[in-house]
């Protein structure tokens, strides 16, 4: 079984799949952020690193897929290879951070890839306003996430509602990061956790 954490920089992705791999001894895999050849490049010239960074995630998420499946375990993710496709990749191109060339290549390369691998049994997606990720972001404080704009955030926020809204590959669970602080109170874990289970079960 896969269960994949998605949502916004910052929306607590890492910290919730590590306290649910606990919670259900599952295996997991966190986005590698600290090893990527390109974050840094990235966030200091969107422009430039654009497109290396997108398809650098396009091909370890595929193959980090292909991974999953052959295991045959139950494995938690940290982010999905469509956040890339739906999200990231489409809002440099509007933001014109990645030209139209170069977004229409990595849109058929993803295509191609995706209809080769199976979507997550079960999507877990943090919906966190903006005030969140950057108190979130802050707290953390990883050197390559200090010169992320405020509407960059805003604007992903905008597409992970849209793609959320009609997401339909499978299960999804909602989970407010707002009002479910799953990171400081044990009382909204255990919240979080119970929802998880019974989507879960209903996949069984």
């Amino acid at each position: 079984m896969h269960i994949a954490v998605a949502g916004n920089i910052g929306s607590g992705k890492t910290t919730l799949t590590n306290l649910l791999s606990k919670h259900f001894n599952w295996d997991t895999h966190y986005e590698d952020l600290e090893d990527n050849p390109y974050i840094t490049d990235f966030y200091n010239d969107m422009q430039r690193w654009s497109f290396n960074l997108q398809i650098y995630f396009l091909n370890t998420r595929f193959n980090q897929i292909l991974s999953f499946r052959r295991s045959g375990k139950t494995l938690i993710q940290d982010r999905t290879i469509y956040e890339d496709a739906y999200i990231f990749a489409p809002n440099l191109h509007a933001m014109g951070l990645m030209s139209t060339r170069d977004f229409e290549n990595y849109f058929t390369l993803f295509n191609m890839l995706s209809s080769l691998i199976q979507p997550p049994d079960l999507v877990v997606y943090l919906r966190a306003s903006v005030p969140t990720l950057v108190k979130q972001i802050q707290k953390r404080g990883r050197k390559f996430e200090d010169n992320i704009r405020l509407d960059y955030l805003k604007r992903l926020n905008e597409r992970y509602e849209a793609w959320i809204d009609s997401y339909n590959m499978g299960r999804l669970l909602i989970v407010d990061v707002d009002s479910y602080n799953f990171i400081d109170k044990p009382e909204d874990l255990s919240v979080v956790i119970d929802k998880v289970n019974a989507e879960v079960n209903g996949l069984f």
